[in-house]
């Protein structure tokens, strides 16, 4: 008796980004900072799949999406070695890899309660001191965030 292998594909995306190589314990944390949830396109996501470089993995594929240099920063605060692959007309246009910067503004809050970022309407400014465990500085109160304190804007 012979065994059949079966193979469950997912359907290409015409126009799009995929985002791959997000570590999978933060693959829902990228959906929802990114607002996939609420996403009115065709958004595809898988966890744990198997990784030659990284174990397991997670990726997400959103049609007619292009993600601003914002957002892809808030990727690489939480999945840094995630890539980003462009596609146009079922082509890769471009593959890139998520870069910490070396400022962040606007993205993230200030886990300091008294900082004036949190109590007045002010955009959040940081320097980020350590970009491996990362570890970002506010401009303002000058108190260190680190990435189990993140919390997005």
């Amino acid at each position: 008796m012979s065994e059949k292998i079966k193979e469950l594909k997912v359907s290409a995306i015409e126009n799009g980004t995929v985002i791959d190589h997000i570590p999978a314990s933060a693959l829902f944390q990228v959906i929802k900072m990114l607002k996939l949830d609420v996403f009115d396109q065709m958004v595809l996501f898988g966890t744990n799949l198997e990784s030659k470089k990284f174990g397991s993995k997670g990726i997400i594929k959103v049609s007619n999406k292009f993600f601003k240099p914002e957002e892809l920063n808030k990727i690489a605060l939480v999945a840094p070695q995630a890539s980003i692959i462009e596609i146009r007309d079922f082509q890769v246009l471009k593959k890139t890899l998520v870069e910490i910067p070396d400022t962040i503004s606007s993205i993230v809050k200030c886990f300091n309660p008294n900082c004036i970022t949190n109590i007045e309407t002010l955009n959040t400014r940081f320097t980020v001191v350590d970009k491996e465990s990362i570890r970002l500085k506010c401009h303002y109160c000058e108190k260190i965030t680190v990435k189990n304190t993140l919390q997005f804007v």
